[in-house]
């Protein structure tokens, strides 16, 4: 039996089956992940293994603070103030999206997006508009940003541990600005798209300030572990169990809170969480690791390199172009790291400072995931909670925005790259 055909083929129809029944993707990934272990393609051991634990404990443990978070009406109050505070619809939502894209900077993005989520719902309901392309926008304003540090994203933080990077070299590295400038000027060139995106938005009507906030105790709650999730990235530098477990432990004090001081039911806040999203993440884990331990991201990085050559210019073009088309659909952790010996590799062969590969690669690989609802997590996740609000966001839906914003988001920083590393 060819456990690496299997996996393949699994792995291609389950996205193809996310795209034409999308409101069954979480009993397709989970489906589809279960085959793979029945047919000996992964065992169970390894099915477990290929789930991003990190990650899901991220997930499940601020789900339960952004509940609280938005029970106390902090959110809506915010909200209420900032369309307030703001002449035009479009420049309330683009402030949230640069308030996003701060946080981003700091915190893992799927927390990034819980903890934003709530406001921008709360905002939505507040201007009478869909909550859809606030939600999309966030989720790429929230990808784009976590690329820029170190203790942004996971890839950073991958590309980080194999270069050996600091936390400062993401600014300024070998005397040379870093990736956190490339992304900037990714920012500043997306920055136009959002706004068009936003420009035929109603106009913003006058209304009376009414919410008034119950506790501000969930904010205290969500604001440590904010700060909490940035200082533990510099210990846990391999994101591979620290964050998931805090965010547990505060989602854990969040049920405490939900119980003693808003008089409510444990059972139906856990009830309530986003446990279809949950399923789906781990079953998208399982049929990437599948693709991954069969040796297919291995075979596919062999031949770009084969393909390159020793052309620099072409090398660093597909290495950033090829990166962002394929993990529009394959999560881009193990294709980064399956791809970051082969930049090194040619990097030799031209004899050229590697950061030129690197950084594109990194461009390339965190952005691409923006195309589609499903090429990342933090994508995944708005996708889940706007689906909970009564919202389904399909590929050309999500497109709408996605496409356009990486795309000008990337053609911007894979310039800067070429025009600060070529030399």
């Amino acid at each position: 039996m060819d456990y690496s055909l299997i996996a393949l083929t699994v792995f291609i129809l389950a996205y193809v089956l996310f795209i034409i029944f999308s409101t069954r993707r979480t009993l397709i990934a989970v489906v589809g992940s279960l085959f793979l272990v029945v047919c000996g393609v992964l065992t169970p051991h390894q099915a477990f293994l290929a789930v991003n634990w990190n990650v899901m404990g991220i997930f499940v443990g601020t789900l339960a603070v952004a509940d609280i978070f938005m029970k106390s009406r902090v959110p809506a109050f915010l909200a209420e103030r900032i369309v307030a505070g703001c002449r035009t619809t479009a420049g309330a939502l683009l402030a949230v999206c640069a308030m996003t894209s701060f946080i981003s900077a700091f915190v893992e993005n799927v927390a990034t997006v819980l903890i934003v989520a709530p406001l921008a719902l709360a905002m939505a309901k507040k201007m009478k508009i869909s909550p859809v392309p606030i939600m999309i926008a966030i989720a790429v304003s929230s990808n784009l940003q976590g690329t820029a540090t170190l203790i942004g994203d996971p890839p950073s933080m991958l590309l980080g541990g194999f270069a050996k990077m600091t936390f400062f070299d993401f600014f300024f590295y070998h005397g040379r600005p870093g990736i956190f400038f490339a992304v900037q000027f990714g920012a500043l060139a997306s920055f136009f798209i959002l706004k068009s995106v936003f420009r035929g938005m109603p106009e913003k009507q006058s209304f009376e300030l009414v919410e008034k906030v119950e506790s501000w105790g969930p904010t205290f709650i969500l604001v440590s572990l904010i700060v909490l999730l940035a200082v533990t990235s510099f210990f846990d530098t391999g994101f591979s169990y620290m964050a998931g477990i805090l965010c547990m432990v505060f989602g854990f004090l969040s049920l405490i809170w939900e119980k003693f001081v808003f008089k409510g039911k444990i059972r139906a806040q856990l009830k309530g969480l986003d446990w279809d999203t949950t399923f789906f993440l781990m079953g998208v884990f399982v049929l990437v690791g599948a693709v991954t331990q069969t040796g297919w991201i291995d075979r596919a990085a062999e031949f770009l390199a084969g393909m390159v050559g020793t052309n620099l210019f072409l090398g660093y073009t597909v290495l950033v172009f090829l990166s962002m088309i394929l993990s529009a659909f394959i999560d881009n952790v193990p294709f980064l790291a399956a791809m970051l010996p082969v930049a090194m590799s040619m990097a030799a062969k031209l004899g050229i400072d590697p950061s030129l590969f690197l950084f594109g690669l990194l461009i390339g690989a965190s952005l691409g995931g923006n195309i589609t609802p499903i090429g990342a997590s933090a994508n995944i996740v708005a996708c889940g909670l706007l689906k909970k609000e009564g919202y389904t966001v399909g590929f050309k839906e999500f497109g709408r925005i996605g496409v356009p914003f990486t795309l000008v988001a990337v053609a911007a920083a894979y310039i800067f790259i070429w025009v600060i590393w070529s030399r």
